[in-house]
């Protein structure tokens, strides 16, 4: 298909724990079942923006939405089996998160992103992430360390059978409770931004190899031995490799 041209085939992509083709309860409706109260509309929405969302950067992840295509809001919220609204909410979202543009009267174009831009998310988050990495190799326990161990082992096996949605999920499930340790929930936030935007694949790139994935999740587990062994030397060596993307 064309760039440019609204994909009214879209697919959604479904995130760990999500159905591949998700359906709204008919709660989420507006109706309901006799005997079965209606949950608040309030919390209806919300929760089928927040399923929506989730599939919708799977999709983006795993290059289900490609790069310079549009795609319209009716035709994915078809495929979801939900009114446009949420989806379209969902894309607002993600436009203010820089993964697609506003395409007036057609939909949202997922944005076209090339390898410097993605050095440049690199180089940011190493010039947040290192210092306090390093930082808190000095000052965390062992036992504080050991706690992370089941995040790392995620990465690793997600990576195994070559999930990328599910990769990027768990990649920044452990980097967001490593910062977490420093309990500044400002850097947590900020850090985990700029770690979603350097997961949106490049154009002309398909999405990560399971060698790759493989290769980055060993890092995780190579770094927790060191952390925990407080070898400072390797630390600072593997948390450096890690950000090896920051040369611009």
């Amino acid at each position: 298909m064309e760039q440019g041209k609204a994909r009214e085939n879209a697919w959604p992509y479904a995130s760990p724990g999500t159905p591949q083709d998700v359906r709204v309860p008919e709660q989420a409706r507006g109706e309901h079942t006799h005997g079965e109260p209606p949950a608040p509309r309030t919390v209806q929405r919300h929760s089928v923006r927040g399923q929506i969302l989730d599939a919708l950067r799977a999709a983006l992840v795993g290059g289900e939405l490609a790069p310079g295509e549009v795609y319209s809001a009716p035709a994915l919220g078809a495929r979801f089996g939900v009114s446009a609204t949420p989806v379209r909410e969902a894309m607002q979202q993600l436009a203010v998160e820089g993964a697609v543009e506003v395409v007036p009267n057609r939909g949202f174009r997922v944005s076209e992103r090339g390898p410097r831009e993605l050095a440049e998310l690199a180089e940011v988050r190493a010039l947040i992430e290192v210092p306090v990495m390093l930082r808190l190799a000095r000052t965390v326990p062992a036992s504080g360390w050991c706690a992370l161990r089941p995040l790392a082992d995620a990465t690793v096996a997600a990576a195994a059978v070559g999930d990328r949605a599910a990769y990027a999920e768990s990649d920044r499930a452990f980097h967001r409770a490593v910062l977490a340790l420093s309990g500044n929930q400002q850097l947590v936030s900020v850090a985990d931004d700029l770690h979603r935007r350097s997961q949106w694949p490049l154009v002309d790139s398909p999405a990560g190899r399971r060698a790759e994935l493989l290769a980055d999740a060993s890092e995780h587990t190579a770094l927790l031995d060191a952390l925990i062994a407080r070898d400072l030397t390797v630390v600072r060596s593997l948390v450096r490799d890690h950000f090896d993307g920051a040369d611009v």
